[in-house]
């Protein structure tokens, strides 16, 4: 299965007083990998969101294994878990990086609306294709 993959090296500003990360930073890992992807594998979608396409995250979980600290590297990867109507589900695997080896630390869910601003509010919109094309070469 191919996953989308994103690299990080934690630094302190990610850790709490006791020293390891704080739960929250996982999910603006996952909102990072997504940005990552658009970047890379989508940039027409990135236009699209200056005209008003949103991307809003409507549910996100994260379920921990293991505690990470300062300097741990981890590996987010990321697959499509589905598409439906103007949604998709996104899965995330955090691993911690030790030299060629990968220990599981957590894994996480996605689901995204594409909606489109109008006025004062939104009305959902089609996944656009470029993303749509670009998301199932990443399906679970």
């Amino acid at each position: 299965m191919k996953s989308f993959e994103l690299r990080h090296i934690i630094g302190f500003q990610e850790t709490n007083l006791v020293g390891n990360v704080y739960f929250v930073n996982h999910l603006k890992w996952q909102g990072r990998c997504r940005e990552m992807f658009l970047k890379t594998h989508a940039p027409g979608v990135v236009q699209q969101i200056a005209d008003g396409l949103a991307l809003a995250t409507v549910r996100v979980s994260c379920d921990y294994f293991a505690e990470l600290e300062a300097f741990d590297e981890i590996l987010l990867r990321m697959t499509l878990g589905k598409i439906q109507q103007n949604r998709i589900g996104l899965l995330f695997d955090y691993f911690r990086v030790h030299g060629d080896d990968l220990e599981l630390i957590a894994r996480g869910e996605q689901e995204v609306a594409c909606m489109q601003r109008e006025g004062e509010g939104m009305v959902p919109v089609r996944i656009p294709d470029e993303l749509r094309d670009a998301l199932r070469a990443y399906e679970a």
